[in-house]
Formats: C-alpha cells, sequence, structure tokens
C-alpha cells in the first residue's frame, strides 16, 4: 500500500487561510495515495513566544506569561472561528485549548516558583510543547469536519528521546514499538494521524524537543520507521533556494539535490531542513520533495540517491555565524577543545563541532560551527559563557574569542573540482580568509571570514551558480 507522509511547517499553518490550503492539500493527496500520515508544526511565531513566556517564568514575571497566554488563546480563538466548524467541534476544540494552554500556566507556575539564574532546556521543553499540541488539534478538527478521519497525536506518545532536553536525539528501537502500537493500528483503519512535530518524551514520560526545525526531524523519523513510500516538506518557498531568497533577490530552486547536499545545505544554515532529518531518509533511499503550500503544482525540489553521472557543480551558498578561537601559542589543543566541549554542552545541550584546526610554529586557531537550531542567540550565549569560564584560567586559557562568518559552497564531488573552488577562493579576491575546510561529504567548501563580510562573500559565490545557469 503506498503511505504519503506529509508535514507543515509554521508558515503554512499560521492563518485561516493557509490552514483551508492544508485541508485542500491533504484531502487530494488522501484520494490519491491509500495512506496518508501528516506532521505539523506550531503556529508561524508561537514557539518564539512560548520561549519568552518561559523566560518570563524564570524571573517570575507572572504578568509577562500571562499575557502570552492570553494573547495565544485569542489567536487561536481567531483562527478557529474563521475556519468552517460546527458547534459541536468548535466547542470541542475550545475546551481543548483552553486545557493545554492552563498546563502551559502550570509549567511556568513551576518555574516561577524554582528561580534560577539560567532557565534550563527540561523546563523549557514542557513549555513549548504546547504550540505543537494547538495545532495538531485544529487540524485534526479541520479534517474531520470536511469528512475525513483525522486524529491529533501528541509526540510525546511516539517519538521516545535520549534526555539531552532542548535537542534531544530520537532511540529508534523504542520509538519503533510505539509506532506500531500507536500509529500502525490508525493507518490501518484509515485514519490520517496528525502527528505533533518537534516534541518527544524520554522513556520516563519527559517531555523533550528536538531543536529548532525539529518537525523535520519527526517526520522523517517516522517514514523510516513506517513503510513509507514519499516525504513531502510543505513551506513557503518553491523549494529548496541556492542563496537565502530574503537576501538574494536572484535565488534559484534547485531542482535536484543528493541526501548528503542536502544535509550539508541544512547543516551549513538552509532553514527549511532539519540538518539531522536527512540520514533516516538516506538510510532507506525514501524521496523528499520540498513544495510551496501556496504553489502545490510545482514539482519543487527533489532530494534523492544522485546519480553517479552526475557532473561536479556549486549549487548552493550559505552563511551562518561560528566561532573563531585564536592564541598566539601553538601546542596540544586538548585542553580548549574539552573546555568548549563542556560549555557547549551546559549551556546548549549539544556537543562542540570543529570545523577548522590549525596551527603554525607561533599560533593556534579553532573555529567552530554553531548549529541554526540552537536559536538567534545561541552564538552570543556561548560566547559569553566561554569567555566568562577561560577568566578563571587566564594563565591557561590565553584564548581570543570571536564571531566569525561561515560561508559554504554545496554541491556535488567538490574534491573532484578544484577548478570550481579556484573560481569562488578567486572572487573572494578582497576579502581576509580565516580557514578553508573540505566538508568530508566532499559536498561542501566553508570559508570562515570576519562576521561583517558574510554577504558579499554569499553575493560573490552565487553570482557564480547564477553565470553556470
Amino acid at each position: 500500500m503506498a503511505t504519503l507522509v506529509m508535514k507543515f511547517g509554521g508558515a503554512s499553518v499560521g492563518s485561516a487561510s493557509a490552514l483551508t490550503q492544508v485541508l485542500n492539500i491533504i484531502a487530494r493527496e488522501s484520494s490519491q495515495w491509500d495512506n496518508v500520515l501528516v506532521v505539523v508544526s506550531a503556529l508561524d511565531g508561537v514557539t518564539d513566544m512560548l520561549l519568552e513566556a518561559a523566560q518570563f517564568a524564570r524571573i517570575a514575571n507572572q504578568r509577562g506569561y500571562r499575557r502570552i497566554a492570553a494573547n495565544l488563546r485569542s489567536r487561536h480563538f481567531a483562527i478557529m472561528e474563521e475556519l468552517p466548524l460546527d458547534r459541536p467541534e468548535r466547542n470541542t476544540l475550545k475546551a481543548d485549548i483552553d486545557h493545554l494552554l492552563s498546563e502551559m500556566l502550570d509549567h511556568c507556575m513551576r518555574i516561577a516558583s524554582n528561580l534560577n539564574t539560567e532557565l534550563s532546556p527540561f523546563n523549557s521543553d514542557a513549555v513549548v510543547a504546547v504550540g505543537e499540541r494547538l495545532s495538531a488539534r485544529i487540524i485534526a478538527a479541520l479534517l474531520r469536519q470536511n469528512g475525513l478521519r483525522g486524529a491529533a497525536v501528541d509526540g510525546t506518545d511516539v517519538l521516545v528521546t535520549d534526555d539531552v532536553y532542548g535537542n534531544a536525539n530520537p532511540d529508534l528501537q523504542l520509538t519503533a514499538r510505539r509506532v506500531d502500537q500507536v500509529l500502525t493500528p490508525m493507518l490501518e483503519r484509515d485514519i490520517i494521524p496528525v502527528v505533533t512535530g518537534f516534541i518527544g518524551a524520554t522513556a520516563n514520560g519527559e517531555t523533550t524537543t528536538l531543536g529548532r526545525g525539529g518537525t523535520d526531524y519527526t517526520a522523517s523519523v517516522l517514514c523510516a520507521l513506517l513503510d513509507v513510500d514519499e516525504l513531502w516538506l510543505w513551506t513557503d518557498v518553491d523549494g529548496m533556494m541556492s542563496a537565502d531568497p530574503r537576501e538574494l533577490s536572484n535565488a534559484q530552486v534547485i531542482p535536484h539535490l543528493g541526501y548528503s547536499e542536502a544535509a550539508d545545505l541544512a547543516y551549513f544554515g538552509a532553514r527549511i531542513l532539519h540538518a539531522r532529518m536527512i540520514a533516516p531518509l538516506a538510510q532507506r533511499a525514501l524521496p523528499l520533495r520540498i513544495k510551496n503550500i501556496a504553489s502545490p503544482e510545482q514539482t519543487g525540489t527533489l532530494v534523492y540517491s544522485a546519480s553517479p553521472e552526475e557532473e561536479p557543480i556549486i549549487k548552493a551558498v550559505t552563511s551562518i555565524q561560528g566561532l573563531s578561537l585564536r592564541r598566539p601559542a601553538s601546542g596540544s589543543l586538548a585542553g580548549v577543545t574539552r573546555l568548549v566541549g563542556n560549555t557547549l554542552f551546559k549551556t546548549l545541550g549539544m556537543r562542540s563541532e570543529v570545523l577548522i584546526a590549525s596551527q603554525s610554529s607561533n599560533s593556534s586557531f579553532i573555529c567552530l560551527v554553531i548549529p541554526t537550531s540552537i536559536g538567534i542567540d545561541g552564538v552570543d550565549r556561548l560566547e559569553w559563557a566561554l569567555k566568562a569560564k577561560m577568566a578563571e584560567y587566564p594563565e591557561k586559557m590565553p584564548w581570543t574569542i570571536e564571531a566569525v562568518g561561515l560561508v559554504t559552497a554545496i554541491g556535488r564531488d567538490l574534491h573532484y573540482a578544484p577548478q570550481l573552488l579556484a573560481q569562488m577562493l578567486d572572487s573572494l579576491v578582497d576579502i581576509e580568509v580565516y580557514g578553508l575546510a573540505l566538508g568530508a561529504s566532499n559536498c561542501s567548501v566553508t570559508v570562515a571570514l570576519p562576521l561583517n563580510e558574510s554577504p558579499e562573500a554569499v553575493r560573490r559565490i552565487h553570482e557564480i551558480i547564477v553565470k553556470s545557469g
């Protein structure tokens, strides 16, 4: 039996008109496929509001987090009023929303009663998980109202993870059992599960989240554990782009990407994909398609097993922030690497990933990738934490810390294309380059440079892509 999984991101479920389009797409595809499973994000902007509520709770600002709960209630109720729901369905949905927001306030009050200088990911996960639960219930109700057997499913009941709160990792073996117990029977009865993305739970039932963009990861894990034929990601752009269209107006849709290219594109800053979502799909050779919810007839971008006959080419360029450490001495890097790793894990809940490490007779340089999944303030938080920690060991840790730009060209078999790399570096002729790294996948080349030079470097490398057709 042919099974399709579709993921709808926050921008595609952010209004009544968008939700109507979601309904139309699900209705059309459910008539074309034997089974359809839906994974949803919170409404656009809701996760950020919930994180703000958790921060208000951290400083015991009851007025602040209650105001956010009231705003969330008003927004979801307003959207619900615009949808074609009958009175019983609407009343049930209102009760569900009030119950979920009441739980969110309970979590905030628990945080406020145990004041700490830092908001732990354990506490914030319990608050932000409410966003996906709200949207899943609205979409499931909308499906039922229109003759489709939709049912909201909490990710906490399906996705079993470790206890790395804020950036959890699914336990595939335990999750497979839950999938068999919860989702498989629903699909066999022609029910469309509307699963909350982004959130899971430990084996002990504590709520976790998978990091920014984690709804993608939820969808790919479920695809790997079910007998699925394809995964479609619905977003607000026409597919994976050659550059961020908000920064470069001549950004182009990339028709095809290999799994490694897509993974590197996500890792180095493409906001459409979660960096860890590709591996489960690649292991099963499951095709992934990224489509625009406003233009469902367009083919979008297909991610699949690339043909070995494809010529090396630069397909995209991205830019993210990284963190560099420099000292006027050579020698072992073990001590600083360990300190950075421990500080990063304590501050952001993830392990350090060194992109560049280089030394000469009288200096050392380290450059770290800071994944976009940790949020817009992640680099600042880590820089502050590292400086504070190193200040405790001024003689052992004489490192200068600086935020840097990491500009990455993405393509296939770049290790076989020195002419492309030369062309890329030549375009940066008057920009200072701190370091250069060819990714282990051979699908990415990253240049570390001054942060303020990143936009210009991206523009110049993108011109190479445009001219190549």
